[in-house]
């Protein structure tokens, strides 16, 4: 469905140092650098997959998505979505695709969310029936029906969000972009967010292709992930491969009688501790659990205990550190 290939951009960003002078310097000669925002990424993906781009800021997740929506024009490579080339052939290409930034809307700010949705309807010349079940589906399964005649500029974010995600499937798009979408919201709403995308992938068999920094997301959602840094894709990935990658260590989680003592146990490492509460990173390649609990029980008087697998969040961290991004 996605194939890129060898896809790069760069951008001239503006510098010059402080001061009055400078400013005035900066009016006749200006000087620039270069940032390579994407640098020769390659990748396909598959009808009907849930895959997550993920990386630090600034790693270029964001110039992908508007590249592959047809926002950005690439300096060079090749990119084909459903047969088309997304910057060449927009207007046939995006009834196609339902895209949402997490900090842009589409919906107009002064209106119900309903009378958006009827101009939406327009824009996209949406089949009256076609627009109605898809209404009727998005307002139930998002549970939208209290907000959808409140103007947008009275919903909270997390109320602004579903409808930003409703907005984006009134015409049926086979594949859908998500470029921070959970970003803000409290819990209950990531929650069935979350849910709602599993839903439409399933029911539906949307593509989706989700960039975050919170990796309960991609725990999730994604099955498949791929990681940018510096402009470059490092990897490209099962999420279960990664646990098999990072899976000698488990996280120990300990409560105790109040005490001063830190755990010094052999293989193990202090992820946090208070006079309560420590956890611990244990790698099983050097220390056995059941020897560290041992241990652990003979340092301090145990109240309760929970091991744990490896947090995605720090599998994650410790690909970052590998890589060095």
């Amino acid at each position: 469905m996605i194939s890129v290939e060898g896809l790069h951009k760069s951008f001239k960003v503006a510098k010059r140092s402080t001061g009055l002078m400078q400013a005035a310097k900066a009016l006749f000669v200006r000087e620039f650098t270069e940032v390579h925002a994407l640098n020769h990424v390659s990748f396909t993906i598959q009808p009907g997959e849930i895959v997550g781009y993920i990386g630090p800021n600034g790693a270029g997740k964001s110039t992908t998505i508007k590249m592959l929506s047809g926002i950005l024009v690439p300096d060079g490579g090749t990119c084909s979505v459903m047969g088309y080339t997304p910057w060449k052939e927009r207007v046939p290409y995006v009834k196609h695709i339902g895209v949402v930034f997490g900090q842009r809307t589409q919906l107009w700010w002064d209106v119900p969310v309903m009378d958006s949705f009827e101009l939406l309807r327009d824009i996209y010349k949406v089949p009256q029936k076609e627009y109605k079940d898809n209404v009727e589906l998005l307002v139930n399964t998002l549970e939208l029906h209290s907000i959808v005649r409140t103007p947008v500029r009275q919903l909270s974010l997390g109320q602004r969000m579903r409808c930003e995600i409703a907005a984006s499937l009134l015409h049926s798009p086979q594949i859908l972009f998500l470029d921070e979408p959970t970003i803000g919201l409290d819990a209950i709403s990531k929650i069935a967010v979350r849910q709602f995308i599993k839903t439409i992938n399933k029911e539906k068999g949307v593509t989706v292709i989700l960039t975050t920094h919170d990796m309960n997301d991609i725990e999730a959602l994604a099955d498949r992930i791929l990681l940018i840094g510096k402009g470059s894709l490092l990897f490209d990935g099962k999420l279960n491969s990664l646990r098999s990658r990072f899976g000698t260590r488990k996280t120990i989680t300990a409560d105790y009688r109040e005490t001063s003592i830190r755990p010094d146990i052999p293989g193990t490492e202090i992820v946090s501790w208070t006079p309560e509460r420590a956890t611990l990173s244990v790698n099983t390649e050097q220390a056995n659990i059941s020897e560290v609990i041992g241990q652990l029980s003979a340092q301090v008087e145990l109240l309760d205990l929970a091991v744990e697998a490896y947090p995605v969040e720090e599998i994650i961290v410790q690909l970052y550190r590998e890589y060095q991004i």
